[in-house]
């Protein structure tokens, strides 16, 4: 088991070449400047439409030589790594397709963060999960009879096939249906109907032996992670390893909500988190 010694990680990062808001570059001088061991940038992946944050199919050579570049020029003070946070849409497109998997990458994140209502694949046949809440509710008004159960229990389905399908090292943001449908009137998220997929996806996550992450990104200012901190325990009970990420688009938040985060996991019975340390999965202690 390799020893932290105090010094902090993140692998859940974006820059200029998704809809990240400085330079790669940039964000390597915050994350020197907090005592880093490692950094991995993780920008959203090319998707079979162009949207404001995904990034463009013909950028992708640029961004891996930039990383690349990086790589080289901070070995022996910083390990950076390449990565993609790749979306999963369905069965034709995702982390484990033959497109990401011929891609030189250190490692690869799925989340979910659309969810499509009919064929083809293009954006104005998807429902986004993680943008405003205006425009969540009016997908799910237009797309789901109104129903905040109905949208839930697509995204938890998705989830599953995400997992399935495979081709990942990291499961992103698990439970991020929650940031916006806390807000519906008819959320609850004790009810059976939203804790009954999320425990089954935890349990399918356990089996493949996939790392979590816990993402700090809105700890400090809503005060969430995801999964949700209530959930920690149910994660612990499985075994599953996590990570904290702080899933940031600004270089001076490359830390936030990392501490607090490990001092939740900590109280939830967590000893170590899953990182790379020279190249390997290791389990670093908090």
């Amino acid at each position: 088991m390799f020893s932290s010694m105090g010094k902090n990680s993140n692998f859940h990062s974006h820059c200029t070449f998704c809809d990240g808001r400085s330079h790669p570059e940039d964000f390597i001088k915050f994350a020197m400047a907090n005592k880093f061991r490692a950094y991995g940038f993780s920008s959203h992946s090319p998707l079979p439409f162009e949207t404001f944050w995904n990034m463009s199919k013909d950028d992708l050579p640029e961004y891996i030589d930039e990383i690349t570049r990086l790589k080289h020029k901070y070995a022996g003070m910083l390990e950076v790594y390449l990565a993609l946070e790749i979306d999963y849409l369905d069965g034709t497109y995702n982390a484990s397709t033959e497109y990401f998997q011929a891609m030189p990458l250190d490692y690869r994140i799925s989340s979910v963060h659309f969810l499509p209502w009919r064929k083809p694949l293009l954006e104005e046949n998807m429902v986004c999960i993680d943008g405003s809440y205006g425009d969540f509710e009016n997908g799910v008004n237009r797309h789901y009879g109104g129903s905040i159960r109905r949208i839930t229990g697509h995204f938890f389905e998705s989830s599953a096939n995400m997992v399935e399908a495979g081709g990942f090292d990291i499961v992103g943001h698990i439970d991020k249906i929650y940031m916006n449908g806390s807000r519906h009137p008819d959320f609850d998220r004790h009810a059976g109907w939203y804790r009954k997929p999320f425990l089954e996806l935890l349990d399918l996550i356990a089996g493949k032996g996939l790392i979590v992450e816990v993402n700090s990104k809105n700890k400090t200012g809503k005060g969430e992670t995801y999964p949700h901190i209530e959930s920690y325990g149910e994660l612990k009970k499985r075994d599953i390893p996590v990570m904290v990420n702080s899933d940031c688009h600004y270089p001076d938040l490359v830390n936030d909500g990392r501490e607090e985060t490990l001092a939740l996991l900590k109280s939830a019975g967590y000893r170590t988190v899953r990182e790379l340390v020279g190249g390997t999965w290791d389990d670093v202690e908090i």
